[in-house]
């Protein structure tokens, strides 16, 4: 700490390099930094002294049991170590730790340096207040150098913060993304496993049961036509109402059938739609993956919506289809939730120029031009609060950009909104050169479109 001589001629100003951590920032301004950190995915955030002692701590007891990385970084104050930000987690994620740290320790700095500049500027002037005029004006000169110095240092540090929180900002929306996808594979194969096994017998035992039905009849008819008096057997036949039962077996039977063939179509989709089986790399249809989508999204379409599917041959295209199944889902659902009632959906395909292109056209209250421009940034929302994480369609550009291609959004207010996703076949044909894939021809491109109203 610099320190004038103590007399009449000298202003005694601090520097601050003999104070603490403790000193210069408080528990108050820590303890947030070190939850939203642990939020963020570590198991342990702390503060410790030279010394290794520790000064601040949070942790998530449930993750610091599995912790099996530790990063620690410096805390500088004047050029000399005041202290280190440690940060605790899972091995597999130390880029992201590594980031989460930095981040950490950038805003541990700014909030340092800003304190001690209140603390400097709060000292000195305590002291100059009943100095002379001329010692004013050498004070205020030592200020603005000192000022302008902290303020370019507030500035440079305020820069990296901004760098680290956009690059804090797409990691997560990778990780949630990767979480999302996940919890539905899961969901998917399990309810595949729990509902296709009984499904089978059942549909196997009622199939069976036709059988016997058929043969009872045979032997009941045989019965009513012996030559013998058969009048009680007659009456029990009628009490019974058994040419009811004759004619409603059948349709019981076949009403069974379809029911079940509709249970196993539903577990078909669904598991064909999470890709559960699937290498992450594969051969898909696009059309066919966009119906695998809507039968699994059927419970949350309305029963007067119409989805038009104007569908063009498409040559197979090379990706993980759990990822481009997961853009489908996120933008169909998105023209279900803005549009209740009377929703008209057109999805169109076909292959021009190289590209595959795909486009989503709602009859919804449409975009505006302000808000067309932020649809794609992370976090960004028009649902109420708690109604959306705003990652849906960030997600959605991500993954049509990790392919190579584009998507872009056409709408005018009250005119509905159109999704465009171009994704080109360089990469795919690529593939198929060095790996010996086959790919469909495309010859004709001849469309086809489906209408469904009241699904």
């Amino acid at each position: 700490m610099e320190k004038g001589q103590n007399n009449p001629g000298n202003i005694e100003y601090v520097i601050g390099s003999e104070k603490t951590l403790k000193e210069i920032i408080s528990e108050a301004e820590v303890i947030p930094l070190l939850k939203s950190a642990v939020r963020a995915g570590a198991s342990k955030a702390m503060v410790i002294n030279p010394d290794g002692k520790i000064i601040w701590t949070y942790s998530n007891h449930i993750k610091d049991r599995t912790v099996s990385e530790t990063l620690t970084l410096p805390l500088y104050l004047e050029g000399e170590i005041v202290g280190n930000v440690v940060i605790k987690g899972d091995s597999k994620e130390r880029d992201y730790l590594k980031g989460l740290s930095g981040m950490l320790l950038d805003a541990l700095n700014i909030i340092i340096n800003n304190n001690l500049k209140r603390m400097l500027t709060t000292e000195i002037h305590t002291t100059v207040v009943n100095r002379s005029y001329e010692e004013l004006v050498e004070t205020n000169t030592r200020l603005k150098i000192s000022e302008a110095r902290y303020r370019e240092l507030a500035q440079n540090l305020e820069k990296k913060v901004q760098e680290r929180t956009e690059e804090l900002k797409h990691v997560y929306a990778r990780l949630l993304q990767q979480e999302k996808m996940a919890s539905v594979g899961q969901l998917a194969a399990g309810v595949a496993h729990e509902i296709n096994n009984p499904m089978g017998f059942i549909t196997s035992n009622i199939n069976t049961f036709g059988k016997y039905i058929s043969k009872l009849k045979e032997m009941i008819e045989f019965y009513r036509t012996i030559n013998h008096d058969s009048s009680k057997a007659e009456k029990l036949y009628e009490r019974l109402k058994i040419d009811f039962i004759m004619n409603d077996i059948p349709h019981l039977i076949r009403q069974s059938i379809d029911g079940a063939e509709r249970v196993k179509k539903i577990v078909s989709d669904l598991k064909g739609f999470s890709h559960i089986d699937d290498a992450c790399e594969t051969m898909i249809d696009i059309n066919r993956e966009i119906d695998r989508t809507i039968s699994v999204l059927a419970h949350e379409i309305p029963e007067d919506a119409g989805i038009i599917r104007d569908y063009h041959e498409l040559p197979e295209f090379i990706c993980n289809p759990a990822l481009i199944c997961q853009v489908f889902l996120n933008i169909i659902l998105n023209a279900i939730q803005t549009k209740r009632e009377g929703l008209k959906l057109t999805i169109s395909t076909v292959f021009e120029d190289g590209n595959i292109r795909i486009r989503f056209s709602d009859n919804g209250p449409g975009i505006t031009e302000d808000l067309r421009k932020r649809v794609f940034e992370p976090f960004f929302t028009t649902k109420d609060v708690g109604k959306g994480t705003g990652l849906g369609l960030t997600v959605a550009y991500e993954i049509i950009t990790a392919y190579g291609g584009t998507i872009d959004v056409e709408s005018l207010p009250g005119e509905g909104a159109t999704f465009v996703i171009r994704l080109p076949l360089k990469r795919t044909q690529k593939m198929i050169h060095d790996t010996g894939y086959r790919i469909k021809n495309n010859q004709n491109n001849k469309p086809f479109i489906v209408h469904y109203g009241d699904i």
